[in-house]
């Protein structure tokens, strides 16, 4: 178990530089949420709405095309949270207007029943801190070490 433990939390450190940079940005993005069509905000409004956990990454869960998306992907696997990827590198209207849905200028994003989480680095911040079971408790998430446990 430590083994898995070890390789999980070296590849989540991977890609993330060290020093003042991984402190957490809360600034929000300042894209205008008028930049969405009504068509694009439906769609996304129902695409968060169908499944618990929605991933908006660059690639798919059985590739991601980049470090912080493969890193959202293992703190979720770790977890054993099973999610919905859309790959945002193949839908460039979706790559654009997620941002300016959630107001956050980076992708990967998470959402949680509905709820914007964050991207990579408040995810793995969450999983280092022993943060995420007990989020996903609260929101009724089954997963590997909280009260539902699968």
């Amino acid at each position: 178990m430590l083994r898995v433990l070890t390789t999980v939390a070296g590849q989540l450190g991977r890609g993330l530089q060290q020093g003042p940079s991984t402190t957490l940005n809360l600034v929000r993005y300042t894209a205008s949420n008028s930049a969405i069509s009504d068509e694009m905000r439906k769609k996304i409004d129902q695409i968060i709405k169908n499944d618990d956990v929605v991933v908006f990454m660059k690639g798919t869960k059985q590739e991601p095309l980049c470090g912080f998306s493969k890193n959202v992907k293992l703190v979720l696997d770790f977890h054993q949270v099973p999610f919905k990827d859309y790959n945002v590198l193949a839908d460039p209207e979706l790559r654009e207007s997620i941002k300016a849905y959630s107001e956050w200028p980076t992708i990967p994003q998470v959402y949680v029943k509905g709820e914007f989480v964050g991207g990579c680095d408040i995810m793995v911040q969450m999983h280092q801190d022993g943060e995420m079971s007990d989020f996903l408790d609260s929101k009724g998430i089954p997963n590997k070490f909280g009260e539902k446990k699968k």
